[in-house]
């Protein structure tokens, strides 16, 4: 392909993990036939030295934030006439907001055409050693801020335990909650605070659970830090052991269930690794 094969439409392109080596060949053919690219910078990040790497691999970029991909004006007017490309750390269309842009494209008359990449979904259930079909519902943990403090992600992890159902939790990377910035990846010993206040707010106001009769930071947990890059890595604990984990920038957590023989196995291998 080269700049002048792709038609006029948005192209949706997933990079990966975070290390660009694991971009797919077609997602940088597609990039590279864009006439325009644009890097979403809002709902997953690159490692520094990865976007640095990004304009010798496909061609120059601007960043985007929230704004311009929930009210994507400008990108849809400029789609009608050239190829446009969103490039999307992981998979694109694990984010709601993606989804909406094929829905914009639609009512729009554009063609709309997506390259999904390898998602850090996949990766973070994969080497965690759980069971694949074990996993329940997966949560995002936001910041707090003002009188923000939603109770519904510590919820959902408490059904999927009832159930006996892991839970992959994904951390927040906008402690402003506007979108308008370079993202602030959330780090370990933030999420314990912030855990350890829902669990105050929400029994406050809730039925007894048996789990909350035990302390967070006494709760089983994998942190995985940098999935698919060249620093990955996995370490099993408690919350508490896990809090003052300080290495890594971007960080996501499982927090199991009760195990079976062989996961209980894989979680003790990993750790051996803190």
């Amino acid at each position: 392909m080269t700049a002048d094969d792709a038609p006029p439409g948005l192209w949706l392109i997933g990079l990966g993990p975070g290390n660009l080596d694991q971009m797919t060949v077609l997602a940088r053919k597609s990039a590279k036939s864009c006439s325009k690219l644009y890097l979403e910078g809002y709902t997953a990040v690159l490692p520094e030295n990865e976007e640095s790497r990004l304009k010798t691999l496909i061609g120059p970029w601007e960043r985007i934030m929230r704004e311009e991909i929930e009210i994507p004006k400008k990108i849809l007017q400029e789609a009608k006439t050239m190829a446009v490309g969103i490039l999307v750390v992981g998979d694109p269309m694990q984010a709601t907001t993606h989804i909406d842009l094929e829905s914009y494209c639609e009512e729009e008359n554009i063609e709309f055409h997506l390259i999904p990449g390898i998602s850090a979904t996949s990766l973070a259930v994969s080497l965690s050693g759980m069971q694949s079909y074990r996993f329940g519902r997966q949560i995002t943990l936001p910041y707090s801020f003002g009188d923000y403090l939603p109770t519904s992600p510590l919820e959902i992890y408490l059904k999927n335990y009832d159930f006996g159902l892991h839970t992959l939790m994904l951390l927040d990377l906008d402690p402003t909650g506007m979108g308008l910035e370079k993202p602030k990846p959330m780090q370990p010993k933030e999420v314990l605070v912030l855990l350890e206040k829902i669990v105050m707010k929400y029994i406050e106001s809730n039925d007894f659970n048996a789990l909350l009769n035990t302390s967070v930071k006494d709760w089983r947990g994998i942190l995985l830090s940098d999935l698919g890059g060249t620093d990955q890595q996995i370490f099993a604990g408690t919350l508490g052991e896990l809090s003052k984990i300080e290495t890594g920038e971007i960080h996501s957590f499982i927090l199991p269930a009760k195990f079976t023989g062989m996961e209980e196995e894989a979680f003790n291998r990993r750790r051996l690794l803190a």
